[in-house]
């Protein structure tokens, strides 16, 4: 089954107003065993609005319209409904009623305007909206079905929960869809997908997406199926011909942040964390305490931006800046191996690098980090190179450190 989105608002147009209705309805949608195939946004115009109609019609089994029903000149919805369908407006009175109603409860006065809210296409069903003035329709034309809501997130949510929902769900006959993710860090896209291997084998089961992020890339997986065990099973042998070759590089097998995958398997082994961070500034901290349950393995985070803060609070040794620079193997393995030390932790991590876009060197260039990392067998320092602007250069840094934590984390 084809479904189409269908969102009405100058203001999605012009980035006034982000079109969180549209994946908020996909994600439901999804839910109930199915996926959206198009998502069209189109302005406050009588005659666009036919068009999007018009094409929709011939694509589409199920189109779902939001926005555009309010009293206003501005609202065009019904009355392009009505021209698609060749239609009248006339006044529905339980609709009337219930605007009344509203108004008076709210103890607001009515003005006339809002009288409209009570005109419907003649050729539409109805659909109540218990919570405001302007009510949902359904209609059909050509063996289509049309459900119009309105725009306004609250009042549209009740109505796809309450109404459409269901009615979309009936028309699955047990046809689900089922998802699953694959998170991945430590490998680009082009890597994973050469080292997956024959993607068109896969697919025979799911369809395969990649999802490149600072945490990683993640891999998207979704299997169509009669029932929900068909589903499922294509969803395992799809899952099985993924993971055979990149095992390694994945760190959990739903949609996570890397992070929240660190929390757990720090919880799961018992184990502590502190961090040093340079040129992070606390964003690495931030990342980890973000994650609900990190107060029972994150024990410190500690900001030691200047030479002085890393000798005067972690004891890293002043020669050992002066000879090899703050930003070395040597200054992030002290960096770690002290942080473990002085919180009592059973790892610790550190990061010290240039961010940019000032501050580097032939020799060490912008976007250059040193990764410290200590346990107690001992420390050591990774290099990592990232070559984006400042603020995503500390993203990167941050989920590479705690890569580096993952990895060490499955060897202890």
């Amino acid at each position: 089954m084809n479904i189409e989105i269908i969102s009405i608002g100058d203001e999605l147009l012009i980035g006034q107003t982000i079109n969180t209705n549209a994946s908020w309805m996909g994600e439901k949608l999804f839910e109930i065993g199915t996926t959206v195939n198009w998502v069209t946004t189109v302005g406050d115009d009588h005659d666009l609005l036919i068009k999007t109609l018009e094409i929709a019609e011939q694509r589409a089994d199920v189109i779902l319209l939001t926005g555009g029903l309010g009293p206003t000149h501005d609202d065009v919805t019904k009355k392009a409904v009505c021209s698609f369908l060749k239609s009248e407006l006339v006044v529905d009175q339980v609709v009337l009623e219930h605007v009344k109603k509203m108004f008076r409860e709210r103890g607001i006065k009515m003005v006339k305007v809002n009288e409209e809210q009570a005109m419907v296409p003649d050729k539409a069903k109805v659909i109540n909206n218990p919570v405001g003035t302007a009510p949902a329709m359904f209609f059909e034309k050509d063996g289509k079905k049309f459900f119009v809501m309105p725009g306004v997130p609250f009042e549209m949510k009740g109505i796809m929960q309450e109404s459409v929902l269901p009615a979309v769900k009936e028309l699955l006959n047990g046809k689900v869809a089922k998802k699953k993710f694959i998170a991945t860090i430590g490998i680009g896209e082009s890597t994973l997908f050469e080292k997956i291997g024959n993607i068109e084998e896969v697919e025979k089961y799911a369809r395969v997406a990649f999802l490149p992020g600072f945490s990683g890339v993640k891999i998207r997986l979704i299997a169509d199926g009669k029932n929900s065990t068909e589903a499922d099973e294509k969803l395992k042998q799809a899952d099985t011909l993924i993971q055979r070759n990149i095992k390694e590089f994945i760190y959990a097998e739903k949609d996570i942040p890397l992070e929240e995958a660190i929390v757990h398997l720090l919880t799961e082994k018992n184990n502590t964390l502190a961090v040093a961070e340079s040129c992070t500034g606390g964003l690495l901290a931030s990342k980890i305490t973000n994650v609900s349950g990190s107060s029972q393995v994150f024990l410190e985070g500690v900001v030691v931006y200047s030479n002085q803060a890393k000798v005067n609070r972690l004891g890293v040794p002043e020669n050992l800046i002066n000879e090899h620079g703050a930003v070395s193997p040597q200054v992030a393995e002290k960096l770690a191996e002290q942080v473990r030390k002085l919180s009592g932790a059973d790892f610790g991590l550190a990061t010290t690098g240039i961010a940019g876009p000032t501050g580097g060197t032939p020799e060490k260039p912008v976007g250059l980090v040193y990764l410290g990392y200590a346990d107690k067998n001992g420390a050591f320092a990774k290099k990592y190179m990232s070559k984006l602007n400042r603020l995503e250069n500390k993203e990167r840094f941050s989920y590479a450190a705690l890569d580096l934590l993952r990895v060490n984390l499955k060897k202890v």
